[in-house]
């Protein structure tokens, strides 16, 4: 009986290890700096972007972009730069890139790695193989937890969030225009097959794809 208790501490402490070496730091992405471009040249020069150059985003445009989509802008109240009904943030923006799927953390601004290696070719093929998914240094998957807005809001919750992934997207593509970058909003495509490929958690569902990488000439 006390080998049975005695193996029983051993596995529950091995456990409890286990979900401290798990639980280690996200890596926190560089802040947000003020760039140079006006936002009327922004939205003056926005324009959708489907071929792109071979060239990986840097972190700091990287971490540039998922601030401008869902970063915290008031600490205080954890207020974020798009608006959401109720302050509920259903929101997930996962960032897919040639090293992997990133989830943003808003609050902590940084990026979880959470899928190893390259899920463009995946997430391309499910959007009926638009090249831009596959050329883009970078495609943002814009996700909702629409139960988190339900609670409050009902059936009107997959209104709301439907309209938050577009201010998110608009976010995401002006931020893209003032750093030099182009983009291009993607509604086409396989809902459950695009959450495959980034093994998207339950209880969350894919709402827009948005490439984001260098405009080829």
């Amino acid at each position: 009986m006390k080998s049975i208790v005695a193996a029983g501490l051993c596995l529950g402490a091995a456990i409890g290890m286990a979900a401290i070496a798990t639980e280690a730091p996200r890596p926190v992405l560089p802040p947000p700096v003020a760039g140079k471009m006006a936002l009327e040249d922004a939205i003056r020069q926005r324009r959708s972007v489907r071929r792109f150059e071979a060239k990986a985003l840097t972190r700091q445009q990287v971490a540039q972009l998922c601030w401008a989509a869902q970063g915290i802008t008031e600490k205080g109240r954890g207020l974020r730069s798009a608006p959401s009904a109720g302050a509920l943030y259903p929101i997930e923006l996962y960032v897919v890139t040639p090293d992997g799927v990133g989830h943003y953390q808003p609050r902590e601004h940084a990026l979880e790695h959470c899928v190893e290696g390259d899920r463009r070719p995946a997430v391309r093929e499910a959007a009926g193989e638009q090249e831009s998914i596959g050329q883009a240094g970078a495609c943002f998957v814009i996700a909702a937890d629409i139960g988190r807005t339900a609670r409050k809001y009902g059936p009107r919750a997959e209104r709301y969030c439907l309209l938050e992934a577009g201010h998110v997207a608009q976010n995401l593509l002006l931020q893209a225009t003032a750093l030099g970058l182009g983009g291009v909003p993607i509604g086409a495509f396989d809902d459950d097959r695009v959450a495959e490929a980034i093994r998207l958690p339950s209880g969350q569902r894919v709402l827009y794809l948005v490439p984001i990488g260098h405009p080829r000439a």
